[in-house]
Parts: structure tokens; sequence; C-alpha cells
């Protein structure tokens, strides 16, 4: 199904859920496109989320990049605006970090992408704090739309102060759509927003937020967040007045006709003041464009609402300008993306609903790599986030370009040392979020623990051992022991804080994580990938 096909489909659907009895035609109907986390996938990629050879996406298998993203979504207001439908295009965040895009130009490009395309307003996502509050002030400094988050307080920070807007409302066929938004509380664990930038419960912030709003008689009112879908089910529940929740950050592939979805789309939610409000994600990386359709009456109540993701795929021409615009800017980085690093014997599993909960082969491979690279330094454990690995590498040539696409964050490898028990502690850190897919789960190599979620908080990890002269014994919980981890982690990050407050004989400043996974993929190529039973779920 073209584009243009898959959008006129959901038209004419007849599965609009009606809100109350007696009920005739809406008097609006507004369109909103939408995605989130895009992740710095300015070219396509492929299924696994990694970057697209030209081959592949020749023979039509690969998915997304902004020159499809540029095609479809103008394609669709085009076509929307003409039959005279107000539409909207949104990002939910975390259009940062991710590719050799961001790595190279710190963000500009991202922001130029959404410019380019014509967006009307973003939530900020954490990752727009990975390069601290500049980061976040590169878009500022480029976009034309209004940057969004109701629950931060940016007051006391130079280079953001009063620019980061709490709310706005947007003119549209009539409607005075109003806009509020929320980022994850967690981000100065995540990211590096700094000491200057406050983050304030959702909850609270959003409710205020929408009050504002209402007093300007804005309506409808949409929520457009990065928290997470957990977070979100809970404000379209708590938060009053709220005629949707558009999110992100949890990367949740939500869909109305595909079997393989993670939720439908949209997703209900009883909100506590009696009324029903739709929830929708659009998965991640540019694969998916969201289309909530709002049907609303002359006051903006919401009647009505359908909609679906499309898939980004071959079906959509990409818009050769950008193209073009595209080619440009990765030249001085195709050379260094197209050096093959290794091979492996068969696809190296970094998905993160895998690597999130559970031993991943990719876990197993990065934590390996890490830990050969330092064991002459006395170090025998080695820990890393499944947030921390971003896509999985196909079987065959392994490319560098694929290795960044693993590890994108410039991290470096930290060494340090650290008690048994903090040791402890830091498994449970990381078993702590595990249902809400949160980047913190522990991926080990030296060390093999058992966890249960089952069991109280404080009490998830057992039986952790580690290896010791080529021997697996018991952790000691006054021992000391060598530890690699990387430098994001060390600092706090994902909920580390043992590893920032505890840990001795430091040193953050090791190779970059990318650099000594390729060469431990050089020196033991043909790499083959496996699972030996390290992480255990009970």
């Amino acid at each position: 199904m073209n584009c243009k096909a898959a959008f006129r489909s959901l038209l004419g659907s007849a599965a609009f859920l009606v809100f109350s009895a007696g009920i005739g035609l809406a008097d609006t109907t507004l369109h909103i496109l939408h995605i989130n986390d895009f992740h710095s996938r300015i070219e396509p990629i492929n299924r696994f989320g990694s970057s697209c050879p030209p081959g592949d996406d020749a023979e039509g298998q690969c998915f997304g990049g902004a020159a499809r993203l540029f095609t479809l979504i103008n394609q669709m207001r085009d076509d929307l605006s003409a039959e005279g439908h107000p539409v909207l295009v949104l990002d939910a965040g975390d259009a940062s970090q991710g590719s050799l895009f961001y790595t190279t130009y710190g963000g500009q490009v991202e922001a130029e992408v959404l410019e380019r395309i014509g967006f009307d307003a973003m939530a900020v996502g954490n990752h727009e704090f990975d390069l601290g509050p500049e980061g976040l002030a590169v878009f500022l400094d480029t976009v034309s739309f209004p940057i969004l988050s109701s629950n931060l307080d940016v007051s006391a920070n130079n280079l953001l102060a009063g620019r980061v807007l709490p709310h706005v409302i947007i003119e549209r066929g009539g409607l005075r759509v109003g806009l509020v938004s929320a980022v994850a509380t967690d981000t100065p664990e995540i990211a590096a927003p700094g000491p200057t930038v406050q983050f304030l419960d959702e909850i609270e912030t959003l409710s205020a937020a929408v009050a504002a709003l209402q007093a300007q008689g804005a309506a409808p009112i949409i929520a457009l967040t990065h928290v997470g879908l957990a977070r979100d089910l809970e404000i379209a529940a708590q938060v009053p007045g709220l005629a949707a929740v558009i999110g992100g950050h949890s990367h949740t592939y939500m869909s109305a006709s595909d079997p393989a979805r993670q939720g439908p789309y949209p997703t209900w939610v009883d909100s506590e003041n009696g009324a029903i409000v739709p929830v929708v994600q659009a998965g991640s990386n540019g694969r998916w464009l969201g289309h909530l359709v709002l049907e609303l009456d002359d006051a903006g109540n919401l009647l009505h609402a359908s909609g679906d993701t499309i898939s980004v795929d071959a079906s959509v021409t990409p818009d050769p300008e950008m193209q073009e615009w595209i080619a440009g800017l990765a030249g001085p980085i195709e050379e260094l993306k197209a050096r093959v690093v290794a091979e492996a014997e068969e696809g190296i599993d970094g998905d993160r609903v895998s690597c999130r909960a559970r031993e991943c082969t990719m876990g197993n491979l990065v934590t390996d790599a890490m830990l050969a690279r330092v064991a002459d330094q006395g170090i025998s454990i080695a820990i890393q986030n499944g947030g921390g690995l971003r896509a999985s590498i196909e079987g065959g040539e392994v490319t560098m370009g694929a290795v960044l696409a693993v590890l994108p964050f410039q991290n470096t490898l930290a060494t340090f040392e650290l008690s048994g028990a903090d040791i402890l502690a830091a498994l449970e850190n990381g078993a702590g979020q595990v249902e809400e897919g949160a980047g913190r789960f522990a991926q080990v190599s030296g060390l093999r623990y058992a966890f249960d979620l089952s069991q109280a908080p404080g009490s998830w990890v057992s039986d952790v051992m580690v290896q010791e002269a080529g021997e697996w014994v018991p952790l000691e919980l006054e021992k000391v022991y060598g530890v690699v981890s990387n430098d994001f982690m060390r600092n706090g990050g994902d909920g580390y804080r043992m590893f920032r407050d505890n840990a001795q004989n430091v040193y953050d400043y090791g190779p970059d994580l990318a650099d000594v996974l390729a060469e431990y993929l050089a020196d033991n190529s043909p790499y083959a990938p496996y699972l030996d039973g390290r992480i255990e779920e009970r």
C-alpha cells in the first residue's frame, strides 16, 4: 500500500470509538502526524535499526531516513490540507543521538531536518541533553517552531532561559490547539543536563499547564511527552483536560493493523475525571509515522479517535533535494562507516527488548570486549548498561558504521575498584526497572547472576558468582574487585550512583568503547555470537 492509500484507508475506517450516544458528525477532524525517538537516523535503516547499505536500499529492504520522512509528511499534509482538514506535525523528543551525523555535527543536522520538513512543535527528550544544555541550544538556535517541556525549569541556565516553553497554542483550521509537554525526570541520570536545569514532577506541572491553556480558551489540549508508555498511561489517567497523549522514550511500536505491534494504536485510558484518553507512540528511528485522527465538536471536545502507524518503507520515494543535502553531509564520514572491521558468523542481537531485560548476544560481546581490553590491569568484572546498546549487527561483513550504530555515544572505558556489596547493589539497580524497559539493565562479563522480580525490592538479585583463576566462586561482599564499565555509568548514569560515590582508583578516560568493540571483533573474526547463561531470570 502506498503512503497516500495508507492514510486514506484510515479516514474510511469504521473503527472509531464513540464517547457519547447520539453524537452526529464532528465539526472538525484534526490530523496529527507524529514521530518520536528519531535518534539521528538521517539515512535509511535496516530492520535492525542499523545503517542500511545502498544496495539493500535499492532492493527495497530499508526503512525511514530523513528524505523519505520529508516526502511522506509533506504529501500527507498537503493532501489533507487540500481537503480542508487541519494538520499538525509533532516530534515527541529524542531527535538526537544514534548515528555518525550526531557524532559529527552535534545535533545541527537533526534540527535542520525537522525545520526543513516543517514540524509544528517538538518535545524535549532526554538525549537532547547528551551534550549538556549546549546540545539543546543547538535545536533552539536552528528551528523556528516551539520546543516544549512543562516540567523543566531552565531559568537558571543562560543558554535556555525563556526559550523552552511550558505550553503553547497553535491555531490551525479554526482550532486553538493547546500543547503541553514533559520529559523524563530521571534525565540527570541518563544524560548530562547539568546542575542549572531542574526536572519537576510531570503530573503536577502538566496539570498546571493544562489549566493555564484552558484559561486561554485552548481546545483540544494534547500532551506531547517524552516519559515512556508507562508514565504516559498515568498522565492520561491523572491529568484532567487532555484530549490525547502523544509520547516517546520507550520506543513503543503501536499499531491498529500489525499483529507484531507492542500495543494497540491508540491505547485507551480511563481518566479519573470520567473521560477516555487515547495514548499513542510511533516506534522509533523514523521507521514509522504516526497518524492520529481526532474528531472534535464545535467546542474542540474529543468525540472520536482513530489512526495507525504507517511504515516508512520503500513505497515512499525519498525527496531528491533532501537526499542531495544529506549526501553532501555524509561525505566526510562515509569512508569511516564503510570500513570493514570483521565478520560475524550470524546476526548479533542488540535489540532493546532483549538487552534491557535479559542476557543478549550483543551484551555478551560488548562486555567480553571491555574485559579483554583491561584484563591485564587486574580487572575481572565488566558491567555495561543495556540501554547503551543501540542496534543489532547482521551476519556477514561488519563495518565500522555498524559498530558505531551499536555504540554511538562516544563513551570511554572506565576502570575502578568496588566492593562486592556495591557490585550487588549495582546489579539490583540494573534489575529495578526491567518491566519499564529502562536502560539500566546490567549486561556483564566475568560475572554470573540470577534475578527474580517477584521478590521484594533489594532482594531481586541472587547467586552472584565471579570468575577467579578459571573457577566460578561466590561474590564476597567485603572483597574489593576490579571493574570496567563506561564513563557514563561510572559517573552515576542510569542510577549507578554507587559507581560514582564509592569507586576507588578511578580512571574514566580509556579508549572509546566503539573502538574497543571494533578491535575485539577484528581479533576474533569471524565472530560467533553466543549466550552462556550468565544472566538467569527466575
